[in-house]
């Protein structure tokens, strides 16, 4: 079983494992959600960050220890750890950003001050509204930057174009820093569309392509994904430029081969 879906805390496992490990303890889990913008799913307490998970993002709590939660992400089933004082009992949410970034606010004006930054994807329950602003239970946030918490873009490319120019950071899933399965995944989700966390995961997506290019198709190398932007080029979260970046795919191709990075290993259709 892939650690990183397996609902397993080495201890404490969900009840759908039941007769396929040995745990000391099977339990339905908690249902969890994230109350601060940004939190980092780690593989061990306090240890490395596999991925991120956004304000509203519902968690299954299923262990508990050193002051940490194990549990597994709603959005893509994925295992980790992450500090208690992430998380809050699960509650509705209403909104979600649809602006590649915003802020919280103490009242609903510009000028007053900003609380925290929440990043494209997250979550948030409206109570109220005043001057363009809606008013949520953590701060006050622009109108324009939310949309109700269903709603759908058309056009995974259109969403990862948001994040040009954002931070590389390994294992990140936020505007403030993102990955390239991180980026891929935020724009399959954002259209409705089911993605996993990690690029090896994200290869089983869709279907093989063995004709040109169309937006949207996906590239893969050993580790790496990238999205067509057209049928010669491509954008990507990765570690040449340390930032989401457009650049020709036959160019990108030669290159990543050139640094030892392999050739192409898939080009799939979601």
């Amino acid at each position: 079983m892939d650690r990183r879906l397996t609902p397993f805390s080495g201890e404490v496992a969900h009840v759908s494992l039941q007769g396929r490990i040995d745990a000391v303890r099977f339990t339905e889990g908690e249902p969890a959600q994230v109350r601060v913008p940004l939190a980092d799913l780690l593989r061990a307490p306090g240890g490395a960050r596999e991925r991120q998970v956004l304000m509203g993002d519902g968690f299954l709590v299923i262990d508990r220890r050193e002051g940490h939660a194990f549990g597994r992400a709603a959005k893509d089933g994925y295992c980790g750890w992450l500090p208690e004082g992430a998380l809050a009992p699960e509650a509705p949410v209403t909104h979600v950003v649809t602006a590649p970034a915003t802020h919280l606010y103490a009242g609903p004006r510009v000028q007053d001050r900003d609380l925290a930054s929440l990043s494209f994807g997250a979550k948030v329950r409206v109570i109220g509204e005043a001057r363009n602003f809606y008013e949520t239970p953590e701060g006050w946030v622009p109108v324009p930057h939310l949309a109700p918490v269903d709603h759908r873009f058309d056009d995974p490319v259109a969403v990862a174009l948001m994040f040009l120019g954002t931070p590389y950071l390994w294992g990140g899933n936020s505007r403030a820093g993102i990955d390239c399965s991180g980026l891929v995944q935020a724009a399959l989700l954002a259209c409705g569309i089911p993605c996993p966390g990690d690029s090896d995961l994200q290869q089983e997506l869709g279907h093989a392509v063995n004709e040109d290019l169309r937006r949207g198709d996906l590239l893969f190398w050993k580790g790496h994904v990238a999205m067509a932007v057209d049928a010669d080029t491509m954008i990507h979260a990765n570690g040449h430029h340390m930032a989401v970046a457009i650049e020709p795919i036959a160019a990108t191709l030669a290159r990543i081969e050139a640094a030892g990075g392999g050739p192409l290993t898939a080009r799939r259709r979601v």
